[in-house]
Parts: structure tokens; sequence; C-alpha cells
């Protein structure tokens, strides 16, 4: 298996949705060829329930009784026909995760519970400075804490250097247990020195953004429809803001770890991934070895959301390993965690629209200033600078007439990937908040506007992931009955207010309100709705939850999450200043609706995300009549209360 570092997302459903359903019905009828040999009997008198074939008679014969006998069945000439809807009986039904019990009760085993017997633990003391370098060190005292084994020195990435392998210069200290190699660590004597972007602030990133949208550059073209300048000079009305999105960190629950075992002829790694393959590459690279020599042993993570697409943990364990000679479990702290992470880009939205006397959009004007996620990525270097931070075909492309959307390259030295539901939670905040703002501009009802929008319903060309057509009456629909669930539309006189989002995200369409009241400083969230339509439901439950997480992973970076710089270092260093959102301030439930429908199915795992931070954004501006133009959402509105 192996997940290309250019298509981050959940694929798996509609990857292999119809290959395993023909696998699936091939095996099937070996199995029932093999049943019909066995008991002399046509196969076409044969049924199948419950893992067994079943004769007329009643006669059963399991699948593992049969399965040597069909695996020496030539294969079928022609493709095996596949099941109709109405004979599924697990397709589309509640289905419990296997090992619920054993995550719920501590007994399943992660990437980071894994040991051998013979293995160091090593930490490393990494450059805190992006593309920094080590100065001087000195061991002495680490080398003195009981069970310290050695100290190693591993270089760092050269700058402008594709980041394939360890994101910093570092100085591993391998020991007997974890908190020996801890201990060690704290007692090294280190001086770093300073790399290229010592100056690097978030300050700066944010006035860099605003001049080059000030500025008389013309950018870099993504998409131009009809003649936006004219449709301006001709408007009644013209709406603009800006939106600032922050640096995000993964923070994964379970940091990165690796154990890895190389030897004469062969390797070995246990570890949390995304990108098996990946790391088999970067064994490969870093050892000689031939890829068929290295077993690739994969465990649950706690939390993938696109850091373990990179394999730079992997990547310094076998650098350490090589260096020690022996078998290495590496270990991140949740400080190495947020400080060397593969953060999702900064970036500053400016967006008009031009309206006509009618109060019709005209004309939109989506223009980006951000750091490229390209950045020093060997995978994305064919690909357009604003890859990951405006798509071409989004949300209203084909649906005004006069269309521009251009980008503005941030320089940065920050290494930058993949965050969940990546492009799209970049840029939906901007997008569904900008939205609202002109429906209020115009005194219009904020649905209606959307709905008028969307007009009649249609397929229009996406070529983004989740295409090749996004559809406009889909996501009417999911705008629609959302809307309807909270209540929109109904006067509220107790000072809460309700607000609504909607989105296209690879495939699926899914919107979402909340109704709030800010109480002090205290934001309750009241309500939650989610409606969310990824086409052919496989398993309802696994939908809902993950509905439910994105819709509560988006509700924390929106409210508190930020990766800030000073002085070319990151400011986080662990949950205290990168604080997630905590039981009390979360939504009791949050209502999952989950919409019928017979197209092929799409991942579920991004749909949660993109639409939450600008519909709880409209409905603090319902509840206040404050405007939060930039993430994260609490301290801006704190501030301008």
């Amino acid at each position: 298996l192996s997940l290309p570092d250019a298509l981050p997302i959940c694929t798996s459903i509609p990857d292999a949705w119809k290959e395993l359903r023909e696998a699936g019905a091939t095996a099937r009828w070996l199995l029932v060829q093999a049943a019909a040999r066995e008991w002399n009997l046509p196969a076409d008198r044969l049924r199948t329930a419950s893992g067994e074939v079943i004769a007329p008679d009643g006669r059963k014969l399991t699948y593992a009784a049969l399965a040597r006998s069909a695996a020496s069945i030539a294969l079928p000439d022609r493709p095996v026909p596949l099941k109709t809807p109405d004979r599924f009986h697990i397709i589309g039904k509640p289905t419990p995760v296997v090992d619920a019990h054993a995550i719920a009760t501590g007994r399943s085993r992660f990437g980071i519970d894994e040991y051998a017997a013979n293995a160091l633990v090593a930490v490393i003391a990494r450059c805190p400075y992006l593309d920094g370098t080590l100065a001087s060190y000195d061991d002495t005292q680490a080398r003195k804490v009981a069970g310290v084994v050695d100290v190693v020195v591993m270089p760092g990435p050269k700058p402008g250097e594709p980041l394939d392998g360890p994101l910093a210069t570092g100085v591993a200290v391998l020991a007997e247990n974890t908190w020996a190699a801890l201990q060690g660590r704290d007692r090294l004597v280190l001086e770093w020195k300073q790399g290229p972007w010592a100056q690097e602030s978030s300050g700066a990133l944010t006035g860099a953004a605003n001049a080059l949208l000030d500025g008389r550059d013309a950018g870099i073209a993504v998409r131009s429809d009809g003649d936006f300048a004219k449709a301006r000079k001709q408007a009644r009305l013209v709406v603009e803001a800006r939106y600032e999105m922050p640096f995000l960190a993964h923070a994964t629950m379970e940091p990165p770890a690796a154990l890895v075992e190389i030897g004469q002829d062969s390797a070995r790694l246990v570890a949390s991934l995304q990108s098996p393959g990946g790391a088999s590459e970067t064994i490969a690279r870093l050892t000689g070895l031939p890829r068929s020599a290295i077993e690739i042993r994969m465990t649950r993570a706690g939390g993938g959301f696109g850091r373990r697409l990179k394999n730079d943990y992997v990547a310094e364990a076998v650098l350490v390993a090589k260096a020690a000679g022996k078998p290495v479990k590496l270990m991140w702290t949740r400080e190495d965690d947020l400080g060397h992470d593969f953060y999702r880009p900064f970036g500053v939205h400016a967006m008009t629209a031009t309206l006509d006397r009618r109060k019709r959009i005209t004309g939109w004007s989506h223009r980006c200033a951000a750091t490229p996620r390209t950045y020093r990525d060997a995978g994305m270097k064919d690909r357009p600078s604003y890859t990951g931070c405006l798509e071409p075909d989004d949300f209203p492309a084909g649906l005004v007439a006069n269309l521009d959307k251009t980008f503005f390259a941030v320089t940065s030295g920050m290494p930058r990937g993949w965050w969940r539901a990546p492009l799209h939670t970049f840029h939906a905040f901007a997008v569904q908040s900008f939205i609202d703002e002109i429906a209020v501009a115009t005194r219009q009802d904020a649905v209606a506007l959307r709905l008028g929008l969307l007009g009649e319903p249609r397929k229009l060309p996406y070529q983004g992931h989740g295409g090749p057509t996004f559809d406009t009456g889909r996501l009417a629909n999911v705008l629609t009955r959302c809307a309807e669930r909270i209540g929109w539309g109904t006067r509220r006189t107790d000072g809460h207010g309700l607000g609504i989002a909607c989105h296209f995200t690879f495939g699926g369409y899914t919107a979402h309100a909340f109704e709030v009241s800010v109480e002090g400083s205290d934001l309750r969230i009241h309500r939650a709705v989610c409606v969310v339509d990824v086409g052919r439901v496989v398993n309802p439950l696994g939908v809902e939850a993950q509905m439910m997480g994105g819709t509560i992973d988006g509700i924390s970076t929106a409210l508190h999450l930020a990766i800030t710089l000073k002085d070319g270092q990151v400011q986080q260093r662990n949950f205290p200043d990168y604080p997630l959102l905590r039981m009390a301030q979360a939504p009791r439930s949050v209502e999952v609706v989950l919409v019928e429908s017979t197209e092929e199915p799409c991942g579920a795992g991004e749909m949660g995300v993109p639409s939450a931070a600008p519909a709880l954004a409209n409905a603090v501006y319902a509840a206040t009549t404050v405007r939060v133009r930039k993430l994260p959402l609490m301290p801006q509105l704190m501030r301008m209360l």
C-alpha cells in the first residue's frame, strides 16, 4: 500500500469500492463452484449467507471448509455480476468498529507502544531555528545519567533542498529507557546557530501578505472568467473583506515514534504510518537495502490528519540506528511535535464581490497571499504554487459570470504539509464567511443568497479531487436540510445567534449550522448540526463518527489554534499554548444527518471540517454583531467585544 504525498485524502472507500466488490463477488462465485462440485449440484441452485454456502435441502458448508478447493478452480472468463442494492446485507447497515472496545479500554496497540527487547530508546534535541545548525555541544553531563548509552549528532537538511528526511539538525541521546534518554537530553549543553530565517515572525508574514495584496504585482492567475474589472466599474455595490488563516500543527494525540531494526541484509520498521510505501522508500534510500528486504509493520495510529504522510521521524530513527549499530525506538515528546511539524500554510484572503441594483452578485474576486504548500516538496515540484491554497474550480466558480482568482506567494521557511481536509479548511472559512457578509451588507437572507447562487441543479466541471463534476443540487440539498434542522428563519429573542455554511469537499457535500451565545468571556455552543451527502453510505456508524469528530476538530481549530513565529522559531510548546477544545466548551452533541443517495460513495474523513469554522463565525456574528475575520476566533472576539 502506498498513498502518494500529493493525494493526502481519505480515499479508501472511493478507490476500493468497485474493486473490492468485484473481488468479493468472484470469491463467492469460486466458493459456490466448489460447493457445487462437493454436492454434485448445479451452482445456480445454491445460495450463500453468513459465510456459508447453502444447498436447497439445507445442507451447509462454511467458506473456510471450501477455501482450499475453491482456490484450485480457474477464474471465470467474464466478470461476475455484482449484487444489486436491494440484496445488500452489509453495505448501508450500521457496523461497529471491530476493535472499539480494545481502544476504549487501552488495550489496542499503537506505534508508540511497540518495543524490541534489545532496542535502545532515542530522543532528539532539535535545532529550534528554521534551517538552523549546531554550533557546538557538550554531552559530558548527559553521558553521566544512569542508563544513557550514547550521544549522536544528526545532520539536518540543507537550506532549499527537499524536506525528504529529518526536518532539523539534532543531537540524539540513546538510553536503556525513555526516562534516562529524556534526562540525558535535558543535560546536553547546546549552542545553535540561527539559519536564514532568523528574522521571520508572524507579524512580518502578515505584513508581507497584505503588501502583496495591496501592491501592483499581477500575481499568478488561477482562474479568470468574464471581465471582473468591468463588473466592478459597473457595480451598484462593492463588498470587500480580508480573512487571515494561521499556520496549524497536526498535534496528533500520539506523537511520532518509530521502532527500527537494521540488519546486514534486511530492515524492519514498526510505526503508525499513513504512507508505508514512502517509509519503505526512505529506509531503502538511507540504507541501500532493496525494498523487498524491508519489512513494514503498521499499527493503529493515534491520529494522522496528514502528519504521518511524512516520514521524517522514520528517517531520524534509521540514521540513529545506523550510528548506534543497534535497534532503536525513537520517541517524540509533545514539545518536539509542535515545534517540528509540516504545518498547514499561512495566508490572507482578499475577497471582493460586485452586485447590481437587484442585489445579485455579478462579479467575484478571490486573491490569496499565502505560503505555498509546494515549498521544498519533491513530490509537488511540478504543481502550481497555488496548490493547496486556492482551488480554480471551487465555489463560486461556474456560478458567477465574472470571476477572478489570483495567487501571491509569501516567502517563508516553515515546513508545510497537508492538514485535515487540507485545501478546503484553508479557504472555506474566507468564502463562506464572505457570503454572510454580502448577505448582511445587502440585507438578504444568507441561505437564500447561497441557494440563489447555486441555482437550478446541474453538474459543473470540477478538475480538483472529488471531481470530475460538482453537483449544485446536492450542495443546495444539504444546505436546505441543515437550515430546516437548525430552525433557520425563526426570529430569536434570547440572545442566541444562528450561523450556517456549506462546502463541497473531495466529492462530498456538507453543511454546518450552529446556535451560539456569548456570555462574558465564554462562547456557548447550544446546538451543532451537520448534514452530509457522501453518496451511498457504506457504514452509517462510521460516517456519523467522522462527521462528529470532524465537527469537533473544526470547532477546536476555529476557536483556539494557531502556530506563531518569532525570530525564526515556533512559539508554541505544548497544549497550554496550543489549547485543544475542552469538553466543557464543546456542544453536548453533534446532530448528524446522512442524506440517502444512490450516487457512488466518497470518503468521509475530510467532510466534517471545512464548513464548521465559517458556520461558527457566522453564528457568533449573529449573536454579537462582531465579525471575526482572523483565526483563531476567541482571541479576536475577546479583543473586539
